[in-house]
């Protein structure tokens, strides 16, 4: 039986979910508490890691000797690819970010875009394009028959709401509409995701407060 909570701290060991085809170790790293995935298929070995955020040594740690085929990088916003340049220099992966924040990166990055497929090994995750918090941010979908749904949200949208929009009423529209119709009018309640920051959720659990998000506007 998995143990796996999604529970983790700065400094403290990988919080690790087995699946049938896909492991996912999620590592918290300083000094903002971001949260770094990597996703192994147990079948080839092949990994991907999402956010090289930072503390590039124990990224690669965690990497281990497997070697890594991607990094994907969520959105632009400095503090989830401090330790881009230098994993991607230790490991050789290729380097993904969608098209819209791509600029200012300290390596250029193959481009994505809505609907794209990344491969883990046997598996896949699909790209799921998100306006708002910034103009390129990217949730990556997972979906088997034997694992469920599993969806790596960035900063778009966390337990208890949506990402920051700077209280801007239209990037916050934006935002929740596309939050709304791409996520939560299409995956089902058991959908389990793993955001930017702190704890992850699921789909069923914050589905009865998308109207108060609305309300309040952010």
């Amino acid at each position: 039986m998995s143990t796996y909570t999604g529970n983790v701290t700065p400094g403290g060991p990988a919080d690790v979910r087995e699946m049938t085809g896909l492991i996912i170790s999620k590592l918290s790293v300083g000094p903002m508490d971001n949260n770094a995935y990597l996703l192994r298929c147990p079948t080839t070995g092949e990994q991907v890691l999402i956010d090289a955020a930072n503390e590039a040594p124990r990224l690669l740690e965690l990497i281990g000797d497997g070697g890594l085929s991607a990094v994907v990088t969520t959105h632009r916003h400095r503090d989830h690819w401090v330790a881009l340049e230098e994993v991607v220099a230790a490991t050789g992966a290729r380097s993904l970010v969608h098209a819209a924040d791509a600029e200012g990166l300290p390596i250029p990055c193959e481009p994505l875009a809505e609907g794209d497929r990344i491969r883990v090994g046997e598996r896949e995750l699909e790209v799921i394009h998100l306006v708002g918090h910034t103009p390129g941010s990217v949730a990556l979908l997972y979906r088997d028959d034997a694992d469920g749904t599993h969806l790596f949200t960035g900063d778009s949208l966390f337990p208890g709401g949506v990402g920051n929009t700077d209280r801007d009423p239209e990037r916050f529209g934006s935002l929740i509409n596309d939050v709304e119709h791409k996520l939560f009018d299409r995956l089902p309640d058991e959908t389990w995701f793993y955001p930017g920051h702190g704890r992850d959720s699921t789909l069923g659990a914050e589905r009865p407060a998308l109207p108060e998000w609305r309300a309040r506007g952010w």
